[in-house]
């Protein structure tokens, strides 16, 4: 790498996209982070129309430190991370990044951790880092499903232990510290800003798949995530798990983009057994009709193609 160059030893561009929305605590230091990390050209902050402060401090670091690395892009309204990404990723390409480095605003990527990335850099195509617990970066923030079953790994030691080649291949966790080509992106296009949130970054790497994407976890660049707890409360007599949220914004957007895609990448069967999951759960496991109407009346939306419904919970 051509150190502080923002350019790669095979003469590759890489530009950072960072997308936040009122959570200026936790920007304020990947900023500052990413600013500072050799191999990076430009770092490009879209603010989702924040509401706390977030564009001020942006205007006036830039004004004291004078620093032409960070560029912010204010939207007129909160596109949530879907539409974040789908903005911040054009943006990346428009100025002429080869490979773009996507993250939320709530990671922060370990020193060497775009270092670890480059050594793969022509060798895959969309590929990242583990992300870890800032307070116990041995163990997982976001569980591993290991490719070829169903075994899900939560501690650095059995990821290590599943790796070949310091990679695990076919699996990556997007939009937090991932790198994709231009090329890739060429090919199959930008998220579904429609979405929202969630699920958004799932159906970019499942597409990328479709399309015969490299796709990997480097084992060794990490990112510091704060804790989110346990995923996924247990049902089914434990045999399985729900991933539950108090937020109704959230559910609403889980059930409808979820039904979409499985319907679109894995079929019919799938789309089915997910529905009967969440009647289940919110039936026997934590019993709320209001969580059944909720989701009856996303995965209604998500067969009408309509993706509107989500604006009703924002304030």
């Amino acid at each position: 790498m051509l150190e502080g160059s923002g350019v790669t030893g095979s003469g590759r561009r890489v530009v950072a996209v960072v997308v936040t929305f009122d959570r200026l605590g936790l920007l304020r230091p990947l900023v500052d982070v990413l600013s500072a990390v050799p191999g990076v050209e430009e770092v490009l902050v879209v603010d989702n129309a924040s509401t706390d402060g977030t564009g001020q401090w942006l205007a006036g670091r830039a004004d004291e430190h004078g620093d032409r690395r960070v560029h912010v892009r204010t939207l007129d309204h909160n596109s949530g991370g879907a539409g974040g990404f789908h903005e911040g990723l054009a943006w990346a390409v428009e100025r002429g990044a080869d490979l773009v480095w996507l993250m939320d605003d709530d990671g922060t990527p370990e020193p060497d951790c775009l270092q670890l990335l480059l050594a793969h850099a022509g060798e895959l195509d969309f590929w990242g880092p583990v992300v870890v617990d800032q307070d116990d970066p041995e163990r997982l923030v976001f569980p591993i499903r290991l490719p070829g079953g169903t075994r899900v790994v939560h501690a650095m030691s059995d990821v290590r232990r599943a790796a070949q080649d310091g990679l695990i291949r076919d699996i990556v966790i997007p939009f937090n510290g991932v790198l994709v080509t231009r090329e890739l992106v060429e090919r199959i296009g930008l998220p579904r800003e429609e979405f929202f949130i969630w699920g958004d970054d799932h159906e970019y790497r499942l597409r990328a798949e479709r399309a015969g994407a490299r796709v990997a976890t480097v084992v060794e660049a990490r990112v510091r995530h704060p804790s989110v707890g346990a995923l996924g409360t247990p049902m089914a007599f434990g045999r399985t798990t729900y991933n539950d949220t108090p937020s109704d914004l959230k559910h609403y957007c889980m059930a409808r983009n979820n039904l979409v895609n499985l319907r679109e990448y894995a079929g019919t069967t799938h789309a089915l057994a997910f529905v009967a999951k969440t009647l289940w759960f919110y039936t026997f496991t934590r019993r709320d009709l209001g969580r059944v109407r909720l989701s009856i009346g996303a995965w209604r939306d998500a067969v009408r193609g309509d993706f509107t419904g989500h604006r009703r919970f924002l304030r």
